[in-house]
């Protein structure tokens, strides 16, 4: 099969022929017809995010395609389905606290590298070997939809988000963040979901007016000035009663005075989630004052990725007509192409943009 190879942190990709995946109990083999390329590849290819990555590897975070082959414990699960394949791939031996990989992006921690070895190709390929319960149907699209329904990948991280803050219909949410491509994403997931209103703060004013005319006034723009304290008042101001929940999704490179105006925005006995990038690219750490959080029972939670039903709900609300993917504008590319996807994908990494391969 054609794949795109990462050989080496710097190099563009190599486009050549692969092994095609082998088969095994608890997989299923899935033919690509379309994957997103996600705006920062560029930086985890040259290394700069630091991704963990045991190369050479076949990148890609997840894909749509049609189900090629399955094992004996798929029972649900046809040969030509249309289906997800969630790149977050979790051990099996511990529920609890089950190690993590990204399948072809990253892993978490030595279990997570372990996870990696096996499932570490991804989705820049004619083929991807899945674990089962990472294949999701979608029920019928055609193969020229499959290239707007790689958007799921991009709502599903603030769709975790919010299930873990156990947002409810009529609660209003502020989205820290909501400027960026993950940001709009969780204004889009949020106003599905139910929330009466969402808080949506940045610095782009063109960005912000073009939340309210996809989302009308359920989205309350602030334009942020960068003073931490009249910042936060502004956000409050804005909402028409206690903010519930914050979802912060903001970049590695956002200040965290910028993120705290925003997380101390949340009413008491609110909740807060942390999704973003603070911290990675080394700096100051995010400051909390803990008789804040104690005094006002803040719940404050860590949230990488999402819950492993999390896709099936999702889908559903899609189909269900409350998420509209047609929001997004994509751009695809062959395979042929992937380091020009890659690039485009660095270029416009707006809201509501997809850059997109297909194999």
């Amino acid at each position: 099969m054609k794949a795109a190879i990462l050989k080496s942190l710097g190099s563009p990709l190599v486009i050549e022929d692969a092994p095609e995946p082998v088969l095994g109990t608890g997989e299923v083999v899935v033919d690509i017809a379309a994957t997103r390329v996600l705006s920062y590849m560029n930086e985890v290819f040259s290394g700069t995010r630091n991704y963990a990555l045991e190369l050479p590897i076949i990148p890609g975070p997840g894909g749509i395609g049609r189900v090629r082959a399955i094992g004996p414990d798929a029972t649900k699960l046809s040969v030509g389905d249309w289906v997800f394949c969630d790149p977050t791939v979790r051990s099996r031996d511990d529920v609890v606290s089950p190690d993590i990989a990204l399948q072809g992006l990253t892993a978490a921690g030595a279990g997570g590298m372990r996870l990696q070895q096996h499932f570490r190709h991804g989705s820049f390929a004619e083929q991807m070997r899945v674990p089962t319960e990472n294949v999701k149907r979608l029920g019928t699209i055609t193969p020229e939809d499959a290239t707007r329904w790689c958007a799921l990948g991009t709502l599903l991280v603030p769709y975790g988000g919010f299930l873990a803050a156990n947002l409810q219909p009529g609660e209003t949410v502020l989205v820290s963040g909501a400027t960026g491509n993950f940001g709009s994403a969780a204004v889009s997931v949020a106003l599905a979901m139910g929330a009466a209103c969402v808080v949506a703060p940045g610095r782009n004013d063109e960005i912000l007016a073009d939340l309210v005319r996809r989302f009308g006034d359920r989205v309350k723009p602030v334009k942020l000035t960068g003073n931490e304290d009249d910042d936060r008042e502004r956000m409050k101001r804005a909402a028409p009663g206690p903010i519930d929940c914050v979802l912060d999704i903001m970049p590695p490179s956002v200040s965290t005075t910028v993120v705290r105006a925003a997380i101390m925005t949340v009413r008491a006995y609110g909740r807060v989630v942390l999704m973003g990038g603070v911290g990675m690219a080394g700096g100051a750490g995010l400051e909390l004052p803990y008789p804040w959080i104690m005094r006002n029972c803040i719940s404050i939670h860590g949230v990488w990725m999402y819950p492993p039903d999390a896709a099936g709900r999702l889908i559903a609300l899609v189909r269900a007509g409350l998420l509209r993917l047609e929001e997004y504008e994509a751009t695809a590319f062959d395979l042929d192409h992937a380091n020009e996807a890659v690039d485009h994908a660095a270029a416009n990494g707006g809201p509501f943009k997809l850059t997109v391969i297909r194999p």
